[in-house]
């Protein structure tokens, strides 16, 4: 009988042992993950703020690019400075690294970037004129746009309707008014469908303010689209024609269209002001982008750059065979 009990209280210590044993082990563990999901945590908070400060510098060397170019003033062309992209390139290969730092030189940082003349599409403000109705003749110009990105035959309609009421001055009531869209990707608001988003941002830009459509940047199928009875073919010919020599002003372009073609000052120039920067920084596994929009106020040395908006996005990198982006929410 004793020898019984014995072994009951063997085997109930024995049990209580194991039980503080996987408690033990499970706090642990718990611990552990808790330890690496605050490093991970950490990891990721120090790569957003040095991607942030990255694109912060980028976007102040785009702009440094284009107060240089106002120096010189005149017409705005591809051939300029600003227009050249930067290829995807490893950060350090702008540095000058320090010997004694090189943790931070080899690290999997590469940075690209572009700036791009917001002036090359068509603005959809100027639809709407100082008085907030729409103008007839600009209708028209979206309406030839959108069958050139193969819209369906009432888009230019909706897009017209919808920017009307958002930001016209015939508003219905205030409870029934659209958001006013201020990207062409908010189009979707107004009902255009979106699938044909990528196509119309091809042409057409939302921007502050009215502004005309440069003939050194835009294509020819905005070109044709503006410049009423411009055939394809003669918008071809300008963009072939503004490679070799960019235009410096309007009555250079004038010269090289057909007769009964008139280019309207309110539609087309050679200057712009407003331009679009856009950054992307692969860091290891994570990769950001920004897109900005900016707006040069002046000429010359007094030239200010004025940044009107700023879009960030995040992503994780996945290797499996080829890059895919998983965008972080």
């Amino acid at each position: 009988m004793r020898r019984q009990q014995l072994r009951a209280e063997g085997g109930a210590a024995l049990l209580l042992a194991m039980l503080v044993l996987t408690l033990v082990a499970t706090l642990a563990a718990s611990m552990v993950w808790q330890q690496q999901r605050a490093v991970q945590i950490e990891a990721a908070e120090r790569a957003r703020a040095q991607a942030g400060w990255i694109l912060t510098g980028a976007l102040d060397w785009a702009r440094l690019i284009l107060r240089e170019d106002a120096r010189s003033g005149g017409a705005d062309h591809l051939g300029e400075p600003w227009a050249v992209p930067l290829a995807e390139a490893r950060l350090s290969s702008f540095l000058a690294v320090d010997r004694d730092n090189s943790a931070d030189a080899t690290l999997d940082a590469f940075l690209s970037g572009s700036i791009v003349d917001a002036q090359s599409r068509y603005n959809l403000r100027n639809l709407i004129d100082g008085e907030g109705k729409l103008v007839p003749g600009e209708v028209e110009v979206l309406q030839r746009l959108c069958e050139s990105a193969g819209a369906a035959a009432g888009t230019a309609a909706l897009i017209s309707r919808g920017l009307l009421q958002s930001i016209g001055a015939a508003r219905p009531d205030l409870a029934e008014t659209p958001l006013a869209p201020r990207r062409i990707e908010q189009l979707v608001w107004l009902g255009v469908d979106a699938a044909l988003i990528p196509a119309l941002h091809e042409v057409l830009v939302l921007l502050p303010q009215r502004t005309p459509v440069n003939l050194n940047t835009a294509s020819a199928v905005v070109l044709a689209a503006v410049v009423d009875k411009l055939d394809s073919g003669s918008a071809e010919s300008l963009v072939a024609r503004r490679e070799r020599q960019p235009f410096r002003a309007l009555t250079d372009a004038q010269q090289l269209l057909p007769q009964g073609v008139t280019l309207e000052a309110s539609r087309v120039g050679v200057a712009s002001s407003h331009f679009e920067v856009s950054g992307r920084l692969r860091l290891e596994d994570r990769v950001v982008e920004e897109r900005s929009l900016l707006e040069r106020r002046g000429n010359g040395g007094s030239a200010e750059i004025v940044v009107l908006a700023r879009e960030r996005r995040s992503a994780m990198v996945e290797t499996t065979g080829s890059e895919r982006l998983t965008p972080l929410r």
